[in-house]
């Protein structure tokens, strides 16, 4: 006999939604051929049912309380694509797994902040949360983490996940426009959220990288202390001054775990201009993962819209209903380990942008700084003098980031400076 349908109960009609339908409506056949049972959307819910939407969603029951649709007995996994970490998404999530639903779910923010205590209470039901869409849209990192390197101890997991950062980087190194006038374009585009520090604070690219270190390290998500530092102090200037040396600025997410814990960044790093990453342009996410017998996966994609979202969205449906039981971040929750958090001290190297004062000795003043915190000089440049000021650029060899702290620090004492030293790291890709 025929399997009977998977029944989903969508909440959440905006541009993941829709997309979602549209998906559902027109693959029927090929999702039916590849799972060996057909999937329908029984229910779905969003606060206004009067909007045009552009998709027929006549055939479907309207719930305008997403716990109210969690709860119904007609629907098997509770698809969820409102977003935010508390409120109706939270109570309606809990509500789906309480009633014995499986979720598919595209919010990283939910998970961040609620992810283990979700996990647990799914799992104590024998049911699954799955999450791909959450996590840089249409790469499929989640399945990649882990399925397909789940034979690795993971060392490293980097990668560029927020698109509009992205694109604001890249223009402003592409036209040579500054920080200010680029975010006022993104806003105009439309690229923002409505909180944009969600996007240039770094906030919605750590989510993703809390996430992928709890799978690839076996720990429970910890957002809370992930070191962030957004773009918003990137200037026009570092970014041409470090094209000139050979690199390129980008928002970068590192995980790796080391012998003091797990360090989790999610700032500004400059990337070889050559590498995959420093290629990366306009809105595309790209990670990487290292493990210790694949060696480095890099995978580069559309981390956002409609389409690709609502594909990742689609593969964990698929998954379900092929009757994948994969626990939430790899392993059952309640074996992951709490980790202990690590502020980033790897070392690196490190770029460092100055101006000086022209007169004899003020360079070496500098160097004598970084030689007396033991940090080498790799290259440096002196570019042309405004008035009775010069700007210097130093790329130093690997430095523990204490050490910058500290060099850069004692230049205040100097008296050669002009204004504040700029220092950001250079991730070896």
């Amino acid at each position: 006999m025929p399997a009977a349908p998977l029944r989903l109960g969508l909440a959440g009609l905006g541009t993941v939604g829709i997309g979602v339908v549209q998906i559902v409506q027109r693959q029927a056949d090929l999702i039916a051929a590849r799972t060996g049972r057909s999937v329908t959307i029984t229910a779905v819910s969003a606060r206004d049912r009067s909007k045009n939407r552009d998709a027929d969603l006549s055939a479907y029951a309207w719930e305008t309380d997403p716990v109210a649709l969690a709860r119904r007995d007609d629907i098997d996994v509770f698809v969820e694509v409102m977003g935010g970490h508390d409120g109706p998404a939270k109570a309606a999530t809990e509500a789906a797994i309480a009633a014995g639903k499986d979720v598919v779910t595209a919010n990283k923010a939910l998970l961040a902040h609620n992810g283990q205590a979700l996990a647990e209470a799914a799992e104590a039901k024998g049911r699954v949360i799955r999450f791909e869409a959450a996590v840089a849209g249409g790469i499929p990192v989640i399945k990649a983490l882990t399925e397909g390197l789940a034979g690795n101890r993971i060392k490293r997991v980097m990668g560029v996940m927020n698109g509009t950062c992205n694109y604001i980087l890249t223009r402003m190194q592409s036209a040579g426009l500054p920080y200010d006038q680029v975010f006022e374009e993104a806003r105009q585009l439309g690229y923002l959220e409505a909180d944009p520090n969600l996007d240039v604070g770094g906030i919605d690219a750590g989510h993703k990288l809390s996430l992928l270190a709890a799978i690839a390290f076996g720990t429970r998500v910890s957002f809370d202390a992930v070191e962030l530092e957004g773009i918003g102090s990137v200037s026009i200037d570092d970014i041409r001054l470090a094209e000139d040396m050979g690199y390129r600025i980008k928002l970068l997410g590192v995980a790796q775990m080391t012998g003091r814990g797990l360090e989790q960044r999610m700032t500004p790093c400059l990337v070889p201009a050559d590498s995959p990453l420093g290629q990366l342009q306009g809105g595309t996410n790209m990670v990487v993962l290292e493990g210790d017998s694949v060696g480095q996966i890099v995978m580069r994609g559309p981390g956002a819209g409609m389409g690709p979202t609502a594909s990742a969205v689609m593969a964990d449906v698929i998954d379900i209903a092929r009757g994948s039981r994969i626990p939430t971040f790899g392993q059952p929750a309640t074996t992951l380990a709490i980790p202990t958090a690590a502020l980033a001290a790897t070392p690196a190297p490190y770029y460092l942008r100055m101006t000086l004062l022209d007169k004899p000795g003020a360079l070496a003043k500098i160097a004598t700084c970084l030689g007396d915190a033991g940090i080498s000089i790799d290259q440096m440049r002196q570019y042309g003098h405004v008035g009775v000021h010069a700007t210097v650029l130093i790329v130093t060899h690997k430095a523990a980031p204490g050490d910058i702290v500290h060099a850069t620090a004692q230049f205040a004492e100097t008296g050669v400076l002009v204004d504040a030293p700029v220092a950001i790291r250079i991730e070896e890709v």
